[in-house]
């Protein structure tokens, strides 16, 4: 079976170092402008320059999104953005906009054209018109099913690579297009700003009766009516495959530097075992388990994938509390601090390839050897011993109840 494509998020550096690191074949990213993720810590120009010299160096490839719909003032500097990134030899840039394609084949002519999930495509005849117009891939709107899926990839012409979502975060409205935090807060789902209002409790309130609120329940009584799942596809990334996708996406550039490390692994595995046709380990298929998330669906791979209408909290069982800067062979350990925790605490290790496993803390030192009880200070540098030599960026975490 033709092997997929993982594609990551990396909303900074320190994210995409990780993804990097845990196996992704490509990141995304964006630059101060012209992303949908504006609160995601994007790269500066500097920092997009030190990004792919690192992507490079892995042989990863770089994707940078300039999906948003850019108004008059703003598509006036498009140009120079675009001849930015054909001399930083960007693989890709992702687009939405026939304006920004039409640029992008004139200033960017050696960096590859997609056409992001913000355009909505969900027929063969979207996806033939935009490759007729340049582009090299079309990133599916989420609403599809398998099925449809496959009659895109039978219509279209095979050197047009077809891009779906895998993971992550889904949208009430179709393809992310929605005016609803516009409306309400003044901040722009289609210009990365979304304040996220379908996560929202609500009530009727009648004009005569001010301060009287009135419930809107789903069938069982919940109030949460416009709250929408997340997608996990690990358990069937071979079907992805089959259908003749590409590559496969993991949602998360506003997401933590542990989500992007965490799910990436577990996709790489994911697609490692499909790609030899052996059955996904569970351990890898729990780590998705292990970060931030609502609760599960498959989207609509194989069907409607309804709302969680009880709350709107995201699962947050696991905390991180340490990053490995390295290891010698016998597991001593020089880490960094992100929150605290003691001798005899119990912890967990799981890092690039290194298969999750528990331990419990027998000794701490700080970095001049002196012996600790207790590492407390955010970002200090620690000394410990690990059960096994394991590679920088490896992380401890602990069980936790974080949900809000």
């Amino acid at each position: 079976m033709k092997k997929i494509e993982l594609l990551a998020p990396a909303g900074d550096m320190e994210r995409l170092q990780m993804a990097v690191a845990y196996g992704a074949d490509a990141v995304y990213l964006a630059g101060n402008a012209f992303g949908m993720r504006s609160f995601a810590g994007n790269f500066s120009p500097g920092e997009m320059r030190d990004a792919a010299t690192l992507c490079r160096a892995r042989g990863v490839r770089i994707h940078v999104t300039c999906n948003t719909m850019p108004r008059n003032e703003e598509i006036a500097r498009m140009p120079e953005w675009l001849e930015y990134l054909e001399e930083l030899k960007a693989d890709a840039v992702i687009l939405a906009d026939v304006g920004v394609l039409a640029l992008a084949k004139k200033y960017a002519p050696h960096v590859q054209c997609h056409i992001s999930t913000q355009a909505s495509i969900v027929n063969y005849q979207a996806a033939r018109a935009w490759h007729d117009l340049g582009a090299s891939r079309v990133i599916l709107a989420r609403e599809l099913s398998l099925e449809e899926i496959r009659e895109i990839r039978a219509k279209t012409p095979p050197e047009l690579e077809i891009e779906t979502f895998a993971h992550g975060a889904m949208c009430v409205s179709y393809s992310g297009r929605c005016l609803l935090s516009n409306y309400m807060t003044g901040r722009d789902s289609n210009r990365g700003a979304c304040a996220q209002p379908c996560r929202y409790q609500y009530a009727l309130m009648e004009e005569k009766r001010p301060g009287e609120y009135f419930p809107v329940y789903e069938e069982n009584g919940e109030t949460y009516i416009m709250n929408s799942r997340d997608m996990c596809m690990i358990d069937h990334v071979a079907d992805l495959m089959d259908a003749g996708v590409d590559s496969l996406k993991l949602e998360g550039r506003a997401k933590s530097a542990y989500y992007a490390a965490v799910v990436t692994g577990a996709y790489r595995h994911a697609i490692d075992a499909a790609a030899a046709g052996i059955p996904l380990d569970p351990v890898w298929r729990d780590e998705v388990e292990h970060i931030s998330h609502r609760h599960y669906s498959t989207g609509f791979f194989y069907g409607q994938p309804g709302q969680f209408t009880e709350d709107a909290r995201y699962v947050r069982d696991w905390q991180i509390v340490a990053k490995v800067q390295s290891c010698g062979g016998d597991g001593n350990a020089l880490l960094t601090l992100n929150n605290k925790f003691a001798v005899g605490d119990v912890l967990e290790l799981v890092g690039p390839d290194v298969r999750p496993q528990a331990l419990t803390v027998e000794a701490l030192w700080d970095g001049d050897g002196l012996s600790l009880e207790e590492v407390r200070h955010p970002q200090m540098v620690f000394r410990m011993k690990l059960p096994c030599q394991v590679p920088p960026l490896s992380l401890l975490r602990r069980r936790a109840d974080l949900s809000p």
